[in-house]
């Protein structure tokens, strides 16, 4: 036994990306499900996507300041270093602007440097039904799976629906990531 105190161990860090959709709004439902798995978490917003949130109630939940925007040069890093991410809600146009490899949000930069950094990543989608129908989202989904994204189960909504807010079940995105984090890198 050791007479040095117990290191209490850091707690592993998730980044919510958050698109425009009406369900981001509840976003609160899976940092609140991550901190009780013991995750600290901290929300990349699309800057759509902001505005379907409720920022301030975000950023006193998390205790981080919510990215949306490029920082400066020399502007210090507001989040650590993700140890996995989680695409929630994951829409039609941020699906397929991953898979094509677009950087032209701060969310998208860090999903593409995920993939090259081999952080864990999930993504739940949540579209509708006619833009699931549109060839390129069929192909997007099987380049990021070709490139080991996680992808959630929600099936898509009719449009002009709610898409089933009350079912998205935002917990699935730490059920996904959770055994990647315990395999050896």
């Amino acid at each position: 036994m050791s007479d040095q105190p117990d290191q209490q161990t850091e707690k592993p860090f998730l980044y919510v990306v958050v698109c425009a959709a009406g369900i981001a709004a509840d976003v609160g439902r899976l940092i609140t499900a991550a901190q009780e798995a013991n995750w600290d978490v901290g929300v990349v917003a699309t800057p759509q996507g902001l505005g379907f949130i409720d920022a301030k109630a975000v950023e006193a939940q998390t205790g981080y300041p919510i990215r949306s925007a490029w920082r400066s040069p020399g502007e210090p890093r507001p989040l650590p270093p993700p140890d996995a991410i989680a695409v929630a809600p994951g829409t039609f146009n941020t699906i397929n602007k991953w898979a094509a490899g677009s950087s032209d949000t701060l969310a998208l930069g860090i999903l593409c440097e995920a993939y090259g950094f081999g952080i864990p990543t999930a993504v739940l989608p949540y579209l509708n039904s006619a833009q699931a129908a549109h060839p390129a989202y069929r192909s997007s989904l099987d380049r990021l799976r070709g490139m080991g994204v996680l992808i959630g189960s929600h099936e898509p909504h009719p449009p002009g629906t709610d898409g089933g807010a009350d079912r998205f079940r935002w917990e699935e995105a730490l059920e996904l990531l959770t055994p990647e984090l315990s395999r050896p890198a």
